[in-house]
């Protein structure tokens, strides 16, 4: 397994692209199920996770044309199964939006129950509860969901009881090819969902409200090829302000999406970041200032994202003063934070908070990568702690960050990749 090897105490200087965002890439890459005909997608993220979504409906037959970096065509004209397989499906829990769409063009699915990151329960009850609303017959036997159903799904009004962002995506592209009116209620309104509806009226689908708790969509008989741009990705923009101001440094980033950034920019102006935006851009200098700590408490969006906590604890052990981290999304969110205590933090868990003292006496040590976003966090206290890191099983961060270590690299950090094979 490949590691990272960092050499710490830089100061983050310069510019970085941000690259278009994997929890929309990866819904959209899905939707391309309700077309016969191409759905060209620009900005998609060279990432591991969109890798596997690709290769999981090129496994149905469906074309899959790559031009250049950024542009992937996807026909599903030529798809001859509605089954994603284990194999696929295990390694990735996003694999579960294929059943929406295939089940609503093709009335049938077969899919896996899904693997994926270890953050807790999320269970796939909420997407099966709304398809069946709709009308499907869904059995859950020998580790798949397998459903079916006469004629076209019907509109029906779905009530989420908790709010999950891909059960409202499944259940949002089923809808487009149902007949009549489907209205979705506590629904997620992360900016991911919103991408992923105006890429459906783009196809010709009938969607309002979506980024609200509300979502209604009336059927169509059928949906046309499209083109549309990836959102930018306001996870890694957050991960690159938040390393900045962790390094006394100053960043800016470009393709960036300002507008769905603002529960982390209020966080970082708390920290003592100055802050500079601009249509697709934002700059944070922190003039050389340590930052100063802030309190966290994950809620779903527009509220503060659960996955910036990681790297805002990260930045609260080497900030002034003492904070609180409270985790409301998933119940064991906190691996990283053993992690972390190897490297000298000052931390404290007690269910679900952190109390964290910040210090300027962490130090390089060997750790290990557990998820994606903590991942993430171990490399950027490894960039501003004294001393050598070496970070295991960073697989993780190939999930969901493009060239990180290169994007760390072009504003000053130390950072190399070690593979496996040395």
């Amino acid at each position: 397994m490949d590691k990272f090897l960092i050499e710490g105490g830089k100061c983050l200087r310069g510019e970085v692209r941000v690259s278009g965002a994997k929890n929309a890439a990866l819904p959209i890459i899905a939707a391309a199920l309700l077309v016969k005909g191409p759905l060209v997608i620009d900005n998609m993220p060279a990432l591991q996770d969109v890798n596997t979504m690709l290769k999981l409906i090129e496994s149905m037959g469906v074309k899959i044309e790559r031009r250049g970096d950024m542009l992937v065509s996807i026909d599903a004209s030529s798809i001859d199964s509605h089954k994603a397989p284990y194999e696929l499906v295990k390694t990735m829990r996003a694999s579960i939006l294929v059943l929406g769409p295939l089940l609503a063009h093709f009335g049938e699915a077969e899919v896996s129950l899904p693997g994926g990151c270890a953050i807790g329960s999320r269970p796939v009850d909420l997407h099966i509860r709304g398809l069946e609303a709709m009308g499907a017959n869904i059995v859950v036997e020998e580790g798949y969901i397998r459903a079916t159903m006469d004629g076209r799904l019907k509109g029906a009004k779905i009530f989420f009881d908790t709010v999950t962002v891909t059960g409202t995506e499944n259940i949002l592209m089923a809808a487009t090819l149902a007949e009549g009116q489907t209205i979705i209620e506590n629904a997620a309104k992360e900016p991911e969902v919103t991408d992923l509806a105006e890429c459906l009226v783009s196809m010709g689908a009938d969607i309002s409200g979506a980024g609200t708790d509300t979502i209604i969509i009336n059927g169509v008989d059928a949906l046309h090829s499209a083109e549309h741009s990836v959102v930018p990705d306001r996870i890694e923009t957050g991960t690159f302000l938040v390393a900045a101001a962790m390094s006394g440094g100053k960043v800016t980033t470009t393709a960036t999406k300002p507008g769905i950034q603002e529960a982390v920019l209020q966080k970082l102006i708390e920290a003592g970041a100055s802050i500079e935006i601009g249509e697709d851009w934002i700059t944070l200098d922190m003039q050389g200032k340590r930052p100063k700590a802030v309190n966290i408490t994950t809620a779903p969006y527009p509220a503060f994202p659960t996955d910036m906590q990681a790297q805002f604890a990260a930045m609260n052990c080497v900030a002034e003063g003492v904070s609180h981290v409270k985790e409301t999304i998933f119940e064991n969110r906190f691996m990283h934070m053993q992690e972390m205590i190897r490297m000298g933090a000052k931390i404290l868990i007690d269910g679900n908070t952190a109390t964290i003292e910040g210090s300027t006496q962490l130090r390089g040590a060997p750790v290990m990568a557990t998820d994606l976003r903590a991942s993430a966090s171990l490399v950027m206290l490894a960039l501003v702690v004294e001393g050598e890191t070496l970070i295991d099983r960073i697989y993780h961060i190939d999930r969901g960050y493009e060239n990180i270590e290169e994007k760390f690299q072009a504003i000053g950090g130390k950072i190399t990749r070690i593979s496996a094979n040395h």
